[in-house]
């Protein structure tokens, strides 16, 4: 039987390869998991219960070193020594030198510390307390605390562990680190030291420890007792002995007891430092749960799969055969010759793709022929521009070497009429005006651009009738950065013709000053004059942003070339992107900035003298 059409190929095809899936795979899965989750389980309590060990060792070993600390004082081992009828005096000092110089370090640096004290066969005992009610024992109980040490400790002096306190009151809730040492005379262990901590403690090193909302851990010293339980009542007592026989019988395996009335997984490690057996307990059921989820996660999730793929494979279908039908009416309709673009559903992916791709094909034939348009109006208008703004320039060249042969008869008048006034004006005329009418926008560097400044500031001395000097603060690196040809001078003289119209002042100023920003080279042109109002401001920034060269009369100087010109043969060199900018506070002064490419003047550049 052949199965028509794409969408029910896909559907079939999809639930068959789904149903053997989930089939294979939740089987699989639940027959394996619940063996490997068992093993897992109890490969993780055996790392918590070895961690936990030692960790707890690492705990008590501190404690160790606090002792051992005080093993090398000379005034403990004189105090084991001290005779049995000791002066009061000689007690007093020994009980204030030790306190001072070996307990109170150790309690401020170990605050968990509870007690140290110190017992010698001579039964002369000294007692310090940290954070608990200090307590005074008389002759027999202090023979009865070296009876009980001496019953407890291992005779070479190494350190005992004990579930044991002198303190009053907290039975069953402190740990005794104890050993057997030496006088400072003696070779025999004749003295007990000891020191108390809270078996509490021990809690705070498993708190980073999860075991589940009903797991937990104790602890079993070597005669079966309890040395710390989550239920303080058990601390002090010993455990089951049928529990005992089976903890001793599983070694480092796990076993499953029911001695505290459900069933439990047990997994104990043995302390190699203490001899205790830190113990943990899982309850069964718990660890269980994650295999009865499996089993039934599996067989919903198969179900609702199933149903999600029949959905899916019918959607699938739809969204492939739909798009082919439709590039299939668009590619018809090219056929006849009609470039309609075909419309594209809210997905993507590789057939949609190919729909994208024809669209695109269809635009780009149009946004071609525009282009083509396009480009062929702009060229015509920069070459209009172009041809603009030399046309201004050879405003400039009437009859250049009639006035050249002019203006130099005038400096022969001048010199024989002895006048230097003259004779200086001309010849700044004369280098401004062979300067002025070169006819490209050829780049120029800044020393020759000040050099027309300077000479223009020579003809304006004589026009306005007093000296005025402008402050050049670029640097020297700078000068040989190049510029397009004839943009500063007309920014200097704009200043004189709008700054300052009410005439000089003596705190009147222009300074030119330029750098190098990020790649960028600006130069600038300040002046402390009347400035521009915000308007003026706003309506000059639209004209430069216009990028247009503007008319004589908008230029607002006859033969000049005017801001806006400036701006614009900029750009017309160096792109849009750069040009002029201008800062400008009424009554303040005015900043114009022209911002260009920093390139250092090359040796093939042109050069005018």
């Amino acid at each position: 039987m052949r199965i028509q059409g794409l969408t029910k190929k896909i559907v079939v095809y999809f639930l068959i390869v789904i149903i053997f899936s989930l089939s294979s795979v939740g089987v699989i899965t639940y027959m394996t998991t619940s063996s490997e989750l068992d093993e897992m389980v109890e490969n993780q309590m055996n790392q918590i219960v070895g961690n936990a060990v030692h960790h707890t060792d690492l705990y008590l070993l501190d404690y160790e070193r606090t002792i051992v600390s005080l093993l090398t004082n000379r005034q403990i081992m004189e105090f084991i020594d001290m005779p049995v009828n000791r002066e009061e005096y000689d007690f007093y000092m020994f009980r204030s030198n030790i306190r001072n110089f070996s307990v109170e370090p150790l309690f401020i640096r170990n605050p968990k510390l509870t007690a140290i004290y110190l017992i010698s066969d001579k039964l002369n005992a000294l007692y310090y307390y940290n954070g608990v009610n200090e307590q005074s024992f008389q002759k027999n109980d202090i023979q009865k605390q070296r009876d009980y040490f001496l019953a407890n400790t291992r005779a070479d002096g190494s350190l005992t562990m004990l579930n044991h306190t002198i303190i009053e009151g907290q039975e069953n809730q402190m740990l005794t680190v104890v050993r057997r040492i030496r006088g400072f005379t003696s070779p025999d262990l004749n003295g007990l030291l000891a020191i108390e901590m809270r078996s509490a403690d021990l809690s705070a090193l498993w708190k980073g420890i999860d075991l589940g909302k009903y797991g937990y851990m104790f602890i079993l010293d070597g005669r079966g007792n309890y040395v710390y339980h989550p239920e303080s009542s058990k601390v002090g007592k010993r455990a089951p002995a049928t529990f005992i026989q089976r903890l001793e019988a599983s070694g480092t395996h796990s076993f499953v007891d029911d001695f505290e009335g459900d069933e439990r997984l047990y997994v104990s490690r043995t302390s190699d430092y203490s001899g205790w057996q830190l113990i943990v307990s899982m309850p069964l059921s718990e660890l269980r749960k994650p295999i009865m989820n499996i089993r039934t996660t599996t067989i919903v999730v198969g179900i609702l799969t199933l149903i999600l793929a029949m959905l899916l494979a019918f959607r699938f279908g739809r969204s492939l055969a739909k798009p082919i039908q439709t590039l299939k009416s668009g590619m018809r309709e090219t056929e006849k010759g009609n470039w309609a673009m075909i419309p594209l559903p809210p997905h993507r992916d590789e057939i949609v793709e190919l729909m994208v791709r024809y669209n695109v094909m269809v635009t780009r034939l149009s946004e071609a022929v525009d282009r083509v348009v396009q480009v062929e109006i702009s060229n015509s208008e920069i070459r209009m521009e172009r041809q603009k703004a030399e046309y201004q320039s050879l405003q400039l060249q009437i009859n250049p070497h009639f006035m050249y042969n002019t203006l130099e008869t005038i400096v022969c008048y001048a010199t024989i009429q002895e006048s230097e006034e003259i004779s200086e004006i001309v010849k700044a005329l004369a280098y401004m005006l062979r300067y002025s009418v070169q006819t490209n926008l050829e780049e120029i560097t800044v020393a020759n651009e000040l050099k027309h400044v300077l000479y223009y500031i020579v003809v304006l001395k004589h026009r306005i009738g007093r000296d005025f000097e402008i402050d050049v603060a670029i640097k020297p690196e700078y000068l040989l950065h190049v510029m397009v040809r004839l943009t500063l001078q007309p920014l200097v003289e704009n200043v004189f013709q709008h700054a300052f119209p009410d005439g000089l002042e003596d705190y009147h100023f222009v300074r030119i000053d330029g750098g190098v920003i990020d790649g960028i080279f600006w130069i600038s042109v300040e002046d402390n004059g009347s400035g521009m109002t915000e308007a003026k401001l706003t309506q000059l920034q639209a004209k430069l942003n216009a990028n247009r060269l503007a008319d004589t009369d908008e230029a607002g100087k006859k033969g000049g070339i005017g801001v806006l010109n400036v701006h614009r043969r900029i750009q017309m060199v160096y792109g849009e992107s750069y040009g002029l900018k201008i800062e400008s506070v009424a009554e303040q002064g005015t900043k114009m900035i022209m911002v260009m490419p920093a390139s250092p003047k090359q040796s093939d550049k042109p050069n005018v003298g």
